[in-house]
């Protein structure tokens, strides 16, 4: 793990969980850093959503830190915004910077007010603790459900020099992105501006975030943000922003590929494509109709080779194409022809699927050239117990 250049993190417990774990956390870049994110599109949004929309607006896409709190959404509640700012106030007042420049972000349970005070109080802790190596420690404090950790990290090697890019991202449940996911903080010290920033997020989150489907639920404070502070001296190219670029998105497909396989009460990672659409839209369309279906994925927890689920969650995809030249492949065995049954043996490709992750791949043939690839989980009972006993 080599983390990018210019940035510290530190984290507390503030009282805000009922178990005693770090749920604050702060991310600073050492000087102001080009930024660009994406938000959720549930028409119910956190009040950190909105406020970090407003700073980054105000800002003109530059951002020097990053407050997140995990255990209460900070959405839904009568004191939201005036949280949401008094925080970002405190921690610019201890950093010297301006307010606009300090995004908030929040993740937890929803409805539930949110006392400021356990955040402004942790903050002169938290600015006092700054570390360049506690990236591991803020990736740990952002979690909810979670059960692991979820980071990713490249280098690129350039003309001038080296380029870093490091992400953290949380989520296991409430996961159907519609230009964001959960909670995702992506870091390069590469010299990038904005325009070529925003950009760059936009068509990663298109390959990653927006590929991924836990449950089908898109939440409240859905946030991915990514900074460039260009801390390692280093421009690239033009030639060579297609390299850093494929290296951000990277780092994005690696952390959306964490979430599928950490969902709630998750035992396999479900990756799903679909080739043959007449458009990248429609395939995508179709690959998420598939990740959505309870039947698809309670047949992949049960190792089930039940193709017709796969062909009908396909079809109820709103998407133009004939079952009859559709062909279905679980695990690289080929299990429906043509839209009718193939000759595979059960026996052996229910072993294959008791795998821990499984791969389903539709083809239709023809001249279409659509194509999708999206993460999913398998669905058990795991999910609904955690869910039926979140708040409690």
């Amino acid at each position: 793990m080599t983390l990018p250049l210019g940035y510290a993190y530190a984290t507390t417990y503030a009282g805000i969980r009922q178990a005693p774990k770090n749920d604050v956390a702060l991310i600073v870049s050492g000087m102001p850093a080009n930024a660009a994110a994406v938000f959720t599109q549930n028409r119910v949004q956190a009040a950190p959503v909105r406020l970090s929309r407003r700073h980054l607006k105000l800002s003109k896409g530059l951002a020097g830190a990053i407050l997140v709190n995990a255990g209460n959404a900070n959405c839904a509640t009568r004191t939201g915004d005036a949280v949401a700012l008094a925080t970002c106030k405190a921690a610019a007042k201890l950093l010297q910077m301006p307010v606009v420049q300090v995004l908030p972000a929040s993740t937890g349970v929803i409805g539930v007010e949110l006392d400021a005070r356990k955040i402004t109080g942790a903050l002169p802790e938290l600015v006092g603790k700054l570390r360049t190596d506690a990236f591991d420690e803020a990736a740990n404090a952002i979690l909810t459900t979670d059960l692991v950790p979820k980071t990713a990290f490249a280098e690129v090697k350039l003309r001038r020099g080296t380029v870093r890019v490091a992400g953290m991202t949380k989520g296991s449940g409430m996961i159907q992105p519609l230009m964001a996911t959960t909670l995702g903080f992506v870091l390069t010290d590469a010299q990038i501006p904005g325009a070529a920033l925003r950009a760059m997020l936009k068509r990663g989150v298109e390959r990653s975030y927006n590929r991924l489907s836990v449950d089908g639920d898109t939440s409240t404070n859905d946030t991915l943000a990514l900074l460039a502070n260009g801390a390692s001296g280093v421009r690239p190219d033009p030639k060579e922003m297609p390299k850093v670029e494929e290296a951000i998105a990277g780092v994005m497909e690696s952390l959306a590929r964490a979430i599928a396989r950490d969902g709630e009460g998750a035992k396999k990672l479900i990756t799903i494509d679909v080739a043959g659409a007449a458009s990248a839209e429609g395939a995508g369309r179709m690959a998420r109709a598939i990740a959505n279906s309870p039947l698809v994925k309670t047949a992949v927890a049960g190792s089930d080779p039940n193709w017709g689920r796969i062909l009908c969650a396909a079809g109820n995809a709103g998407v133009a194409f004939d079952p009859g030249k559709t062909d279905i492949y679980l695990q690289g065995v080929l299990v429906c022809k043509q839209g009718l049954a193939a000759p595979f043996s059960e026996e052996e490709l229910k072993a294959r699927l008791d795998a821990p992750e499984c791969e389903i791949r539709v083809t239709v043939r023809g001249k279409g050239k659509g194509r999708s690839r999206f993460w999913t989980c398998d669905l058990t009972e795991g999910y609904i117990r955690i869910n039926a006993s979140y708040r409690t």
